[in-house]
C-alpha cells in the first residue's frame, strides 16, 4: 500500500498539489527525474594514471599534495617627483651630478620687469622711477643653479 498511486483529482478544492493540472495521461510518472537505484554504475575515483612517457606540464599550479615553493617578482613604476621652483631656494636633486642639494637663487630681468618699466613710463616716470622694477628682486626672474656642479637646473618666470 506504500507505492499505491494518490487517487485523482476531482475538484479543484482537493488540489493539494498547487496551481498545477492534475495528473493526466501521458504525463510521466511520480519522481520523474529521479535516477532509479541500479540504473547507473557507481562513480569511479580518480583520473587514470598517466601514458608511458608522458611528462606533466611545466609551470602554472604546483602539482597536488606537494609543497611547492614559487618567488613572485612585483616590479612598481618609477616614481616621478614633479617639483616647483619658485621665488625660494629648493632641495633636490641635480640632474647634471647627481648631488643632493639646495639649488642656489639669482635674480634676472625678465618679460615682467621690462612691462613693468613701460608701465612706469606711460604713467610718467621718465626721469630714471622707469627703472626701479630692474632694481627690485620682486619684479625680475628667479635662476635656480647647482651650488656643487654650477649648472642651471630651472628658471621660474614672473609672468
Amino acid at each position: 500500500m506504500a507505492d499505491a498511486p494518490p487517487p485523482p483529482y476531482s475538484t479543484v478544492a482537493d488540489n493539494k498539489a498547487g496551481p498545477y493540472p492534475p495528473a493526466q495521461a501521458g504525463y510521466p510518472p511520480q519522481g520523474y527525474g529521479q535516477p532509479t537505484p541500479g540504473a547507473y554504475p557507481p562513480p569511479q575515483g580518480g583520473y587514470p594514471p598517466p601514458a608511458a612517457g608522458y611528462a606533466p606540464p611545466q609551470g602554472g599550479y604546483p602539482p597536488a599534495g606537494g609543497a611547492a615553493h614559487s618567488t613572485v617578482v612585483v616590479t612598481q613604476p618609477a616614481m616621478t617627483i614633479v617639483q616647483t621652483f619658485h621665488e625660494s631656494p629648493v632641495r633636490t636633486q641635480c640632474p647634471h651630478c647627481r648631488a643632493d642639494i639646495v639649488t642656489a637663487t639669482q635674480y634676472e630681468s625678465g618679460t615682467f620687469s621690462w612691462l613693468m618699466c613701460v608701465i612706469l613710463c606711460l604713467v610718467g616716470c621718465q626721469l630714471g622711477c622707469c627703472l626701479i622694477p630692474f632694481c627690485m628682486d620682486g619684479c625680475q626672474d628667479v635662476i635656480h643653479t647647482c651650488p656643487n656642479c654650477r649648472q642651471q637646473i630651472s628658471r621660474w618666470n614672473r609672468m
